[in-house]
């Protein structure tokens, strides 16, 4: 008879290894039913209002936002309050006031919190993913990843806040009780993005309040219902009053009064180049009253390449390129928008992704297409003008306009754009959307070259069967995610640690081992013993 293992207990969980939130199976007709009935659910809950949460106190706004459904622009998701920068100094009072006594709880005791919220997640996992599907058009495989990664940030960050509880000194000298304490910094600054609203948004307030810091939290405009619901169970697990502050608003108001305030300790940034550069020349400026070095953790843009070896396996590179280009309709940073093939394999490789690209489900990700609508409007028209660039760089293979039969959202085919040169606008620049350039090289070695030839280095790939070619990706390939003989998306906690270099970047490795350092500062004492 099978024995029923016993749960471990939540004052000990963050000492047992730490093991990833598996993927959901939706081929099994109980998972896809549970599914239904989550959207189902949601469905009913659209057009909610959500309050500011300031201090634990409710606040509305004459100005409001609108969060709507990518897929059916009609379709109110959530209406929120719009923080001005008349809010920002209230915000700021309730989290340093929450500072003051959240930097003084014991490690366990926040380690705790970010336990019972991984408990909560999981019995609302459906719930949240439906909520993913309305508000930015995640499929119900993107979703859930989406919410399994928050998971394991809980489950991740709860063991790393333990282990520099822990931390140590090196060496104890003679006569002496020598510690290394890692304590938290202030308030922090958690500006996230619409792409991953749930993962990122939540992995970087969490590193916040399990190192012992209060934060503001400025989501995106065009995702603010999933936070509100993110920290409605914060709310639940018993996260204290004025820890999180829920503050929605304009980036050019709101958001830049808070990164340039004066008691603002460090500011958490993940989104565009032209944003994150913006915010770290303002946390560069010295505001009256600052007595520190504000700390920015910025993770940016990225124009990601795959390289194809004349020596790969043509199937599987096919396979990932077009996985990487079209998982959530090329919106992630991560995304392959080059593919840089060997000439010689170069036409059998088109000939290939073209047919795999063309069998890419398009429409409403309610139904569980493969593909769902861009995020707004605006992104549409910006991914539509790069599509005619590229008709006019290179060779249109497939896609190239809108899907108006998937319905009323903001639907693009997958596109794909041949014989672009490098250093061209399509070769160079973020689209962040469904298109992808790809370069012909003379060979591997002048495809590395072609990879490296941006500003960004978020992640990249390789496609070769040779092991020299690998061990020279491994040395040449300049990217904070290298990925061998498979797709440059999907990053997984604790296993690919999160990150990129130059542009893309301050390389903070978000789901690793470094990744709470960069919300704590240490403190050496040295106790004389008489």
């Amino acid at each position: 008879m099978a024995t029923i293992e016993a749960p471990v207990r939540l004052h000990t969980r963050h000492e047992t290894p730490f093991r990833n939130e598996p993927a959901a199976d939706f081929s099994k007709s109980d998972v896809a039913r549970e599914m239904r009935r989550a959207l189902d659910q949601v469905r009913g809950q659209l057009g909610r209002e959500y309050d500011l949460i300031i201090g634990g106190h409710r606040v509305r706004t004459t100005d409001k936002i609108h969060s709507f459904n990518p897929a059916r622009p009609s379709e109110v998701v959530g209406i929120h309050q719009r923080a001005g920068r008349e809010h920002v100094q209230p915000a700021m009072d309730a989290a340093l006031e929450a500072f003051s006594r959240w930097s003084r709880t014991s490690w366990q005791e926040r380690i705790s919190l970010l336990l019972r919220t991984a408990d909560l997640l999981r019995q609302r996992k459906f719930e949240m993913m439906a909520w993913l599907v309305y508000e930015v058009s995640k499929n119900w495989a993107e979703a859930d990843a989406d919410i399994a990664e928050t998971i394991d940030f809980c489950e991740f960050y709860a063991r790393e806040a333990h282990r520099l509880a822990q931390a140590k000194t090196t060496v104890q000298l003679p006569g002496e009780h020598d510690q290394l304490l890692y304590i938290p910094l202030g308030v922090g600054a958690v500006i996230p993005p619409w792409n991953f609203p749930c993962a990122i948004m939540a992995g970087m307030t969490l590193a916040s309040i399990v190192s012992g810091n209060t934060v503001i939290l400025k989501p995106s405009s065009d995702s603010p219902t999933i936070a509100a619901k993110f920290l409605e169970l914060l709310e639940e697990a018993g996260m204290p009053e004025g820890v999180v502050n829920f503050c929605p608003g304009a980036g050019g108001s709101f958001g830049d009064a808070v990164v340039a305030h004066p008691r603002t300790r460090y500011i958490a940034f993940t989104g565009s180049r032209e944003v994150g550069l913006r915010i770290n020349q303002v946390a560069a400026g010295r505001a009256e009253g600052q007595i520190w070095i504000k700390r920015a953790i910025l993770e940016m843009g990225g124009k990601d390449a795959i390289v194809v070896d004349a020596d790969a396996d043509l199937d599987a590179a096919v396979e990932g390129v077009a996985l990487s280009a079209f998982g959530f309709q090329g919106q992630k940073c991560s995304a392959c928008s080059r593919a840089i093939i060997d000439e010689r394999v170069y036409d059998k490789f088109l000939e290939r992704l073209k047919a795999r690209v063309e069998r890419i489900s398009i429409g409403d990700p309610a139904g569980n297409t493969y593909m769902g609508a861009v995020i707004n409007e605006n992104s549409m028209k910006s991914i539509l003008n790069y599509i005619e660039i590229g008709r006019r760089e290179g060779r249109l293979i497939t896609g190239g306009e809108r899907a108006t039969e998937a319905g009323e959202g903001y639907f693009i085919r997958p596109t794909v754009i041949a014989d672009i040169a490098p250093k061209s606008r399509l070769e160079q620049e973020e689209i962040f959307g469904p298109v992808l350039a790809v370069i012909k090289s003379r060979n591997f070695e002048h495809g590395l070259a072609i990879a490296n030839d941006t500003e960004f280095g978020l992640t990249g790939a390789v496609y070769s069967s040779s092991r020299q070619k690998i061990e020279l990706a491994k040395r040449e390939f300049h990217v904070g995610n290298l990925y061998l003989n498979r797709k440059c998306t999907g990053a997984i906690v604790g296993a690919h640690p999160f990150g990129g270099f130059n542009m893309s970047g301050t390389d903070s490795k978000a789901g690793g081992p470094d990744y709470l350092y960069l919300f704590t500062q240490a403190k050496s004492v040295a106790e004389k013993i008489t």
